[in-house]
């Protein structure tokens, strides 16, 4: 079970090591749908780009894949998110190592969504920018017969949640594939700490968990000012408007509300009702003109951030904090955004899972040099020598090849991982493209992954409607 969890693949689709999981969830879609019109042939998905106004966008195409068309069907309103794009399509071209071999058409006339609706030239419509139209952007596009893949978050509202569901249920009908892109669910730490905590030799059982120390608990921190592809990132204006964007309870939140879900209960469905908001918060990050102006290149903020403006300085409702209840676990997650990071510092991600053996801990912090590091802690009155003897057997066990442990007390160990599973944030959009393009070819997705997102934006939605009203 453990080494079927967890499958290392070497790849020459695209010049990545590559982690895909082999888990129940890859066994939801083991025998095909009939009417799927996927079968993994050569150029069979054909990509529509749907007003591109985020970076994740572009990072879909960073790598050629097989089974996609190298046409690739643009619709958008022409403008800088448009342009910043096509520099980063391009860019993939021109590079010198491993170039990507993408042709854009593009089209930007006014009636660019009916355009795409009516034209149908893809299979696929990849959404990712502005948030306040993504679900109107989904909802279409199922409604046409198209399949979507989308950025997080899909809804950053109650009344976007309501868009959500019909969104799905509307899928189901037309056959067609729904999927959100959950990067952090191939971060070789959390696919260990996930892989541990199902090992009840190390890991015990989940603990229910209290308000001090939640049965699990993710930080993620990130930064407006930052590095992608090599190059640093323009962020559009509309970025640092909560009613285009959403709040950040509503957005980072969305990768650790999954990953509370998918570590704590793998391949189970996960339903509305199991989900019990206990409190919320939310606030804001300032920035000075002069920040503002370095991460976006305009001189002076647009009239429809002047709401949020006070003595000069810009306020972003971009951090927010969720403590809620899912199937009587206690989790917490938190989402910070700050301006720029510390030299050789970038986005980093805490995380901590509590069993009645050990504690799971995921740490970013200087003493790892930025590196996310796996910990395992053994709990009071655990019997050392035979925990330490079990902890080296599952390690063993583990299929990724050269994984060390080194003891750092007498209870607590860490993960020595090789430096060629740590491939980066940016190759995990590979990964979860791969991943889509295996359900589409099933023709269709686990049942578990339909529920669950639903039941993700529920929490993330409810939170912040929640955290409204205690502010």
């Amino acid at each position: 079970m453990m080494k079927r969890s967890f499958l290392l693949i070497m790849t020459t689709v695209i010049p990545l090591i590559l982690l895909s999981l082999g888990t129940k969830e890859a066994s939801g879609s083991d025998k095909k749908n009939k009417s799927s019109p996927f079968n993994g042939l050569k150029g069979e998905v054909k990509l529509i780009t749907l007003d591109p106004g985020h970076f994740h966008a572009a990072l879909v195409q960073k790598n050629n894949y097989d089974q996609i068309s190298a046409q690739v069907f643009v619709y958008a309103p022409s403008g800088s998110d448009l342009n910043e794009h096509l520099q980063r399509i391009n860019g993939y071209n021109k590079r010198l190592e491993n170039p990507t071999h993408w042709e854009e058409q593009v089209y930007t006339g006014d009636d660019f969504l009916d355009k795409m609706l009516t034209e149908k030239k893809g299979n696929v419509v990849v959404v990712s920018g502005n948030n306040k139209i993504k679900s109107d952007y989904i909802l279409r596009s199922v409604e046409a017969g198209l399949n979507v893949l989308a950025d997080k978050p899909m809804v950053t509202t109650s009344e976007q949640f309501s868009i959500l569901e019909k969104a799905f249920e509307t899928a189901k009908k037309k056959g067609v594939l729904l999927y959100d892109i959950m990067t952090e669910r191939f971060s070789v730490t959390t696919l260990l700490q996930r892989e541990l905590s199902q090992n009840p030799k190390i890991f015990g059982s989940l603990q229910p968990g209290t308000n001090e120390q939640p049965a699990i608990e993710m930080i993620s921190v990130h930064y407006f000012y930052k590095n992608v592809s090599g190059n640093i990132l323009v962020r559009p204006a509309w970025f640092f408007d909560v009613n285009q964007q959403g709040e950040g309870i509503v957005d980072v939140t969305t990768h650790l509300v999954d990953l509370v879900q998918w570590e704590c209960f793998p391949d189970q469905i996960l339903k509305k009702k199991d989900v019990q908001i206990i409190g919320a918060k939310r606030w804001p990050t300032t920035f000075s003109k002069e920040q503002f102006t370095a991460v976006t290149r305009l001189e002076s903020y647009p009239e429809y951030l002047l709401k949020d403006v006070k003595d000069d300085k810009l306020n972003v409702y971009a951090n927010g904090e969720i403590l809620y209840k899912l199937k009587g676990a206690l989790a917490k997650v938190t989402a910070i955004w700050d301006f720029k990071a510390a030299e050789g510092a970038g986005d980093t991600h805490y995380a901590i899972m509590r069993g009645s053996m050990a504690n799971l801990e995921i740490c970013q912090g200087v003493e790892e040099k930025f590196d996310p590091t796996l910990y395992v802690e053994a709990a009071k009155g655990i019997d050392l020598i035979g925990f330490a003897t079990e902890l080296e057997n599952a390690v063993k066990a583990l299929p990724q090849i050269g994984m060390k442990l080194e003891k750092i007390t007498p209870s607590k160990w860490k993960l020595i991982i090789p430096d060629q599973l740590k491939i980066g944030h940016e190759a995990h959009f590979a990964q979860v493209t791969i991943k889509y393009l295996e359900y589409l070819k099933a023709g269709k997705l686990p049942e578990w992954e339909v529920t669950n997102m639903i039941t993700k934006y529920y929490t993330t939605t409810s939170a912040l409607a929640r955290a409204k009203k205690e502010k």
